[in-house]
């Protein structure tokens, strides 16, 4: 009665196995096909039970997808499905059993497409707008605020208001630009003029209202886009003078790490609450609204350092109290690090 029970059981899982529309194929310790459901098939080009044994990585050595099971990373706009012409797969292993793994492959043409479309959307958007902002912002420069004293209050806020939507175009055009990137440049990022850049520029910002202390401790440089590399350090240095009270202290470090190095920015600011820490990469998202319009922020700053650190294969690190201040730690791997003196 038993045995019974567990094979109606076990052809139940089969049949809701075979209906799921994503691909399932079941993998042992060497990699090799032991099971595959429909889905399998119309993804991924594995039938069962011909291909059973069949080896993915031999399989699929000189297409996408082989590449994708090399690296075994992540993708967010899938991998060309190597059955099916324009159709994009997103892959994921899930580990179960006595190393044995579950291959799931997912169709997210669709997905892809649209996100295609919003990328080209807010690229183009941005660049129209650009032009007339540009204009306008212009004219407001050229009339001044003393010829008509009864309007100066509303000339000021014109200009100020301008000024914030030719930044978010500004931003925004970089974030399209970063999304579109698939390689950086190989330079090598000299750390240390660097830091002396960004000091100058946030005591430029901060016009002596903070004290602004640099440290190199790492005494090596960085493999990757100077340029990049440079916006994503400065929006963490803008971030924190922006939202340090005046007296406050903004510490710069660039420090080594038992796997490469961090970058490091720590102020005495207001400090973020820790439910909104996960959410400020988000575009947009603010902790206060009214603080960030005041400071001048975009919304997009954190979303720009995030995408940055993405290409360079490295992560973010934010640590905050509230009343006590926040670190914001740009971390990278030993593969992007340089030793000084060495090409």
């Amino acid at each position: 009665m038993r045995a019974a029970r567990l094979a109606a059981q076990l052809r139940d899982l089969r049949t809701a196995a075979r209906a799921l529309p994503d691909a399932l194929v079941l993998l042992d310790a060497d990699g090799r096909v032991q099971w595959a459901n429909p889905a399998a098939g119309r993804l991924l080009g594995i039938t069962w039970p011909s291909d059973r044994g069949v080896c993915l990585a031999d399989r699929f050595a000189h297409q996408e997808l082989g590449t994708w099971l090399r690296e075994g990373g992540d993708n967010a706009d899938g991998v060309a499905s190597p059955a099916a012409a324009g159709v994009r797969v997103q892959c994921a292993f899930i580990d179960y059993g006595d190393r044995r793994r579950l291959l799931v492959a997912r169709d997210v043409s669709r997905l892809t497409r649209l996100e295609r479309v919003r990328r080209d959307f807010v690229a183009n958007v941005s660049h129209e707008l650009r032009t007339p902002l540009t204009v306008i912002h212009g004219y407001l420069e050229l009339l001044d605020p003393g010829d008509v004293p009864a309007l100066a209050p509303v000339l000021v806020e014109m200009r100020t208001q301008s000024q914030r939507m030719r930044q978010i175009v500004e931003d925004l055009l970089t974030l399209s630009h970063l999304e579109a990137q698939h390689a950086l440049p190989e330079e090598r990022v000299a750390m240390d003029a660097l830091l002396q850049t960004l000091r100058g520029e946030a005591e430029a910002l901060s016009h002596g209202r903070h004290r602004v202390t640099v440290e190199d401790a790492a005494h090596v440089d960085l493999r990757g886009s100077a340029k990049d590399l440079h916006s994503a350090f400065s929006n963490l240095v803008t971030n924190a003078v922006r939202y340090t009270p005046d007296g406050g202290t903004i510490r710069i470090v660039w420090r080594r790490t038992p796997g490469g190095a961090e970058y490091t920015v720590t102020d005495t600011g207001y400090g973020i609450p820790a439910e909104h820490l996960s959410r400020l990469t988000e575009r947009f998202y603010r902790v206060s609204s009214s603080r960030s319009r005041a400071s001048g922020g975009t919304g997009l700053g954190l979303s720009i350092v995030k995408h940055v650190l993405d290409l360079h294969q490295a992560t973010l690190r934010i640590e905050s109290e509230p009343g006590k201040g926040s670190a914001f730690s740009c971390v990278f791997d030993a593969a992007r690090l340089l030793v000084l003196g060495n090409p």
